[in-house]
């Protein structure tokens, strides 16, 4: 008798949940966690595609670099250099280096400043709300085992690679790869019984071409080549600054280990110093 109340009294309670309305709220349920779910593994795909997109950029910056020196020493070479993206894009930012060139003579008592050439750099940026290292993230790619903007040697490099992450700066905030150019340093000495000793300087300059949008690549093209010699020589300064700190392009970002290059050569030495025009257009194939 009492558990036929106790039945009455549940078939009564109009409180009770109904299976209809069970059903509707577990329904929704299951659709909420797939649609979690969905945008969990739809975010987590975005993140692995632009990690291997700035990976594979990489190579391409790199490729870039190297092919500067092949086209800033003979006038009228050019080459494309292709790439793909999704998630960032190439940009070039005009004088943003610039780099000066002094020499002390034997019989003198100043600097003579030779010459100072601005020159751009390339860049292939990533916005940081697809891919960021952290604030302040440096990796050196090319030359990884010198920080120094002077290389010595002929298979010295006349770029630096590079991925930084600088914050804040006057644009966007991108993690950034970035194609600068460098300085390659060559000596030789010539002669007998008189010895004379010659010192060159190669700086690859680059500077605005077009900007098309016709394809993904970066055409490279040689434009002409600045030859000045001084003799008698003792010594050869290298100044680098920065033109455009205010927009965050200051050596926290190069990140090269001095500003400042003193060489020291033989008393009497020629010294050779050459500028190669380089002209980058943006999206243009030849």
């Amino acid at each position: 008798m009492r558990f036929r109340r106790q039945h009455e009294s549940l078939q009564k309670d109009r409180k009770a949940v109904s299976p209809a309305i069970s059903t509707v709220i577990l329904t929704a349920a299951v659709v909420i966690m797939i649609l979690v779910a969905a945008a969990y593994a739809n975010n987590f795909l975005d993140a692995r595609m632009a990690e291997n997109e700035f990976s594979a950029n990489k190579q391409f910056m790199l490729t870039t670099g190297l092919q500067v020196d092949d086209i800033a020493w003979t006038i009228g070479r050019t080459q494309t250099v292709r790439y793909t993206n999704r998630y960032g894009q190439v940009k070039f930012e005009s004088s943003v280096l610039n780099y000066s060139f002094e020499v002390y003579y034997n019989n003198g008592l100043t600097w003579e400043q030779v010459l100072s050439n601005m020159t751009g750099i390339i860049l292939f940026n990533m916005p940081v709300s697809i891919l960021t290292m952290g604030n302040n993230y440096f990796e050196r790619i090319f030359p990884s085992s010198s920080s120094s903007f002077l290389q010595n040697g002929t298979s010295a490099p006349v770029t630096h690679v590079f991925v930084v992450e600088k914050l804040p700066m006057a644009e966007e905030s991108y993690t950034r790869i970035v194609v600068a150019p460098s300085i390659r340093m060559l000596n030789q000495t010539i002669g007998g019984a008189s010895q004379t000793s010659y010192f060159k300087f190669y700086l690859a300059s680059l500077n605005q071409g077009t900007n098309p949008q016709l394809s993904q690549s970066i055409t490279l093209t040689g434009k002409d080549i600045i030859k000045t010699i001084r003799s008698g020589v003792d010594k050869v300064r290298i100044n680098v600054t920065f033109p455009y700190t205010s927009q965050g392009y200051d050596s926290t970002f190069f990140n090269f280990k001095s500003t400042s290059e003193l060489v020291d050569v033989p008393s009497g030495s020629v010294v050779e110093f050459y500028v190669g025009k380089v002209i980058v257009s943006l999206g243009l194939y030849i």
